[in-house]
This record gives structure tokens, sequence and C-alpha cells, in this order.
């Protein structure tokens, strides 16, 4: 499906041919965002919408990108998804309004209504199959096939509490598309979340600049300076000088004691900055176990790790007492190990640090606009879960009211798109020691420009996971 015509590749526009030199008309470009919109994005797993915003029988929510409508809902034999467009003239059955026009998302519940089409009311109940033609004698026999009138049924996966869609009918299951990354998340009990919020807002800037500003973290001390200054010695051990086995996350001039303190002022910071990054109840518990020294080693750094993992034990221990459905935090960072982010391919983010989340989407709104989500996402006890959140709270992307660190990297994001059209800039040059995901994940989508086996572009797409601060793979494409 993804070859071309006479079995060969598809030549692609602005290609990489230097792994660490993005051609920067891919950001800009008409006909690449074209070559986009035709051979990428109807071949890939799209994070569609959060399980808990269709939690009852015939509940229905819609997702649109690149001007493409689908209806997911939950049935009585599970979540189903369908090509928004009626069967007789093309009409979206429900909602249908796109986005950027209205960032309002369209949902609903079809159990005893079903679904049906605002031009001529044509029905259809919520397994897409045909239920009332008005008229019906007024059309050839040939035309009212069950066929020709059921709803075009799209792939639907769910995965860590979200479901996925794929306008591939042959598409690789979206669980072997991310790879061994899946099972490690599925440790993290990720399907059990619930969002505590939801912002969004438009950026002037191409759908990946928006993406590639999350993936490496050489940015912090310039963009994020309040974490820089609250742990230097742990983003200088990973940026501003050779880095070791394991990042410096103490002071070797302090006490045990006083290298706690600087540690839960670094995740407080993080927590305000981005609530579900560290949320409040987890600051909390660090904050009440600052001064625990007996038994630690000597080395300030070895005693800060193990610190560390008392504190990850009691989150465990004291959240599960409170009936959430925490994982063993120790264990599950031993044996199934996540990154600060974690990217799902295309365009879905997890920051993860202890057990809540903060999650990130990324929609096109054409060459050099997107659509831009963030969710804050943490466990509740069993019952006492928030009422879902259906759609996000829209903002301008310079509100004040956005969390300080997505504000920060709103600064530069509109600003960076500004600066791809300077005369004479041609690439983007990247470290090929901490920038490599930015360039693995470009040349992943050249392989779907080009057409490459679907086999491949699974076996690069795995080299994604943990690849956050990474290196520049061999993808094998």
């Amino acid at each position: 499906m993804l070859k071309s015509a006479d079995g060969g590749l598809r030549p692609v526009p602005f290609p990489i041919e230097d792994p660490e030199r993005i051609p920067v008309k891919r950001y800009f470009d008409a006909d690449f965002y074209q070559a986009e919109l035709k051979h990428f994005w109807p071949n890939v797993w799209q994070m569609a919408c959060r399980e808990e915003q269709i939690p009852d029988v015939g509940d229905w929510i819609e997702y649109e990108n690149v001007g493409k409508s689908v209806i997911v809902v939950r049935t009585a034999s599970g979540v189903k998804a369908f090509h928004n467009a009626c069967r007789h003239r093309g009409v979206p059955f429900a909602g249908g309004t796109p986005l950027g026009a209205s960032h309002t998302t369209a949902h609903g519940n079809c159990a005893k209504s079903g679904f049906v089409c605002p031009f001529h009311g044509w029905r259809w109940n919520m397994d897409g199959e045909s239920t009332k033609i008005y008229g019906k004698h007024l059309f050839s026999e040939h035309q009212m096939q069950d066929a020709e009138l059921n709803l075009i049924p799209c792939r639907a996966e769910t995965f860590i509490g979200c479901v996925w869609i794929n306008h591939d009918n042959d598409a690789l299951p979206v669980r072997d598309s991310i790879g061994p990354l899946a099972d490690r998340l599925d440790a993290h009990n990720i399907d059990k979340l619930r969002a505590e919020w939801c912002f969004g807002a438009v950026l002037p800037a191409n759908w990946k600049v928006a993406m590639e500003a999350f993936m490496e973290g050489y940015h912090v001390q310039q963009t994020h300076p309040q974490l820089q200054h609250a742990a230097p010695m742990m983003y200088d051990s990973m940026y501003a000088l050779p880095r070791g086995a394991f990042p410096q996350m103490a002071m070797d001039d302090l006490s045990h004691t006083e290298n706690q303190e600087l540690q839960v002022k670094s995740m407080a910071l993080l927590g305000e900055g981005m609530a579900g990054m560290i949320h409040a109840k987890e600051v909390d518990i660090a904050r009440s176990m600052i001064g625990i020294e007996e038994g630690l080693p000597e080395d300030r750094n070895q005693a800060m790790f193990m610190w560390l993992g008392m504190v990850m034990h009691q989150i465990s221990e004291r959240l599960k007492a409170a009936g959430e459905p925490v994982p063993d935090l120790c264990a599950v960072s031993q044996s199934h190990p996540i990154n600060a982010v974690e990217f799902l391919f295309p365009h879905y983010f997890l920051l993860p640090y202890f057990s809540s989340m903060s999650a990130y989407r990324i929609r096109p709104l054409g060459p050099e606009s997107c659509f831009f989500e963030i969710w804050s996402l943490t466990f509740f006890p069993e019952g006492q879960e928030p009422e879902p959140i259906m759609e996000p709270t829209v903002l301008p992307y310079d509100s004040p009211e956005f969390p300080p660190i997505p504000r920060q990297d709103y600064a530069n994001i509109p600003i960076q798109q500004k600066g791809l059209h300077a005369s004479g800039f041609e690439y983007m040059r990247l470290s090929s020691q901490v920038e490599g995901m930015i360039s693995n994940y470009q040349r992943i989508l050249d392989g779907y420009l080009a057409g490459a086996p679907a086999e491949k572009l699974a076996a690069a797409t795995h080299k994604l996971g943990g690849n956050f601060d990474g290196k520049i793979e061999d993808l094998g494409l």
C-alpha cells in the first residue's frame, strides 16, 4: 500500500542526506506538507482520544486531523471507529467542524438515537449498521445493499488508556508499531491514569518544530533557567560536561539533608511548572522524607540515588494505601524503565517522573500552524475518578494562564518558525549525541514518504523508545 505503482520507492522532497542536518524547507514548504498529507498521516497510528472520554456503551467522540474526521464509539462489543461521512452525500453524521475553525470537541451518546445525518436523516446504530433510509424506494436497488449503506470502519485499537486510529487497514497493530516500549509503559499502569486538566493552543509553527522542542533536555539551561538554577549539578553533568554512567544528583559540599532539600526544591519547580510531571502529592511525600540520613553511604551521589529510591517506595506505598492503582515504582524502574520523556510516534508524548505524568499531542493545521494539547495525568482511588475532560481549555499560545514550563517553550517555538525562513539558513545542525531523536523520527517520516516496507518502518520506530536525549541511530531504512 505504501509502495509506488511500479513497486519502487517514491522520491522524497528535501530528503535528509546527512542525519545531523535537517533541511529547513521540510518545516514550511507546501509540497512537503502535501506529501505528509498524502503518504504519512494516512498510514500511521494516531492517538485519537482517552478511553475515559467514552466510558459507557454508546459514548462517542470525534477525532479530526489534517481534514479527516473519525468518530470513535464504545459499543457493546468494544471500541470501534468510523469515517465520519454519510454514505449518501458525504455530510458528517456527527460533529464535523474542522480542527482550527473551532476548538470544541464533538461528543455524545448514540445508544438510543444512533447516528443521524443532519442533511437527509439517514441513520445508523453504534455498530455502523444502516437502520433507516428516508424514502428508500427512491433509490436503485444496487445502491441499497448493506455494503453501500453501512458506515465505513476505521482501524481502532486501545493502548495505555487511549484509543488509537489508523486509516491504513493493512497497518501493523499499534503495539507492534511501538515495539518494546509498549510493555514498559504497561508495567507502569498508564492505562489507569486519569486527566486532571487539559489545555490547548494554536501555535504559529510547523507541527514538527513544536514536537522537536521536547525531544531533548539540552534546552533547559536557557529556556527553563529556574530548573537549571535549582539543580545545576544535574543538568551540567548531562550537557555541560562529558556524560558519566549516571547524572550528578547531589553536590559534594552539601550534607545529605541539604542535598535532599535541593532535590525537593527541584521537584516542586517541576510540579509547579508542569503539574503531571511531578504531582503535588508526590512532592509532599518527598518533602516529608527530608532529613533521613541513617544508612546512606558517604558518597553524596550514591546517597541521593538511595534516598530517591526510598521516596519512590514511599510514594508507591502511601498512594496505594489511599486506594490509587500505583505500581511498585522501585520494581518497575528496574524491570521496565522509562525515560523522563517518551515519544510515541508520530505525535504523542508522555513525560513521567514518579507515578503521575504529563502528555502532549500535536496536530498540524497547515505548513506553519499546529494545535498543541497538554494533559496532566495522575492516579485516583477507584470510585473517586473525576469527570472526564471532553475538550481542552483553549488559550492563546502566549497566555499567562499556561503553566510556566510550556509557557517558556511556547515563547521559543513561534520565533523559531520565523528564524527558519532566514536567508542562508539551510539546515538544522543537530548534536549526534543528545539530539538524535529529532534526526531519527524525521528519517522514519522519510521512510513513510518514500514508501518503505511496513516491517522496516516498525523496526526503526522501535528505536525511538528510550531515545530522548539520545544518539542518532542506524535505522536500517
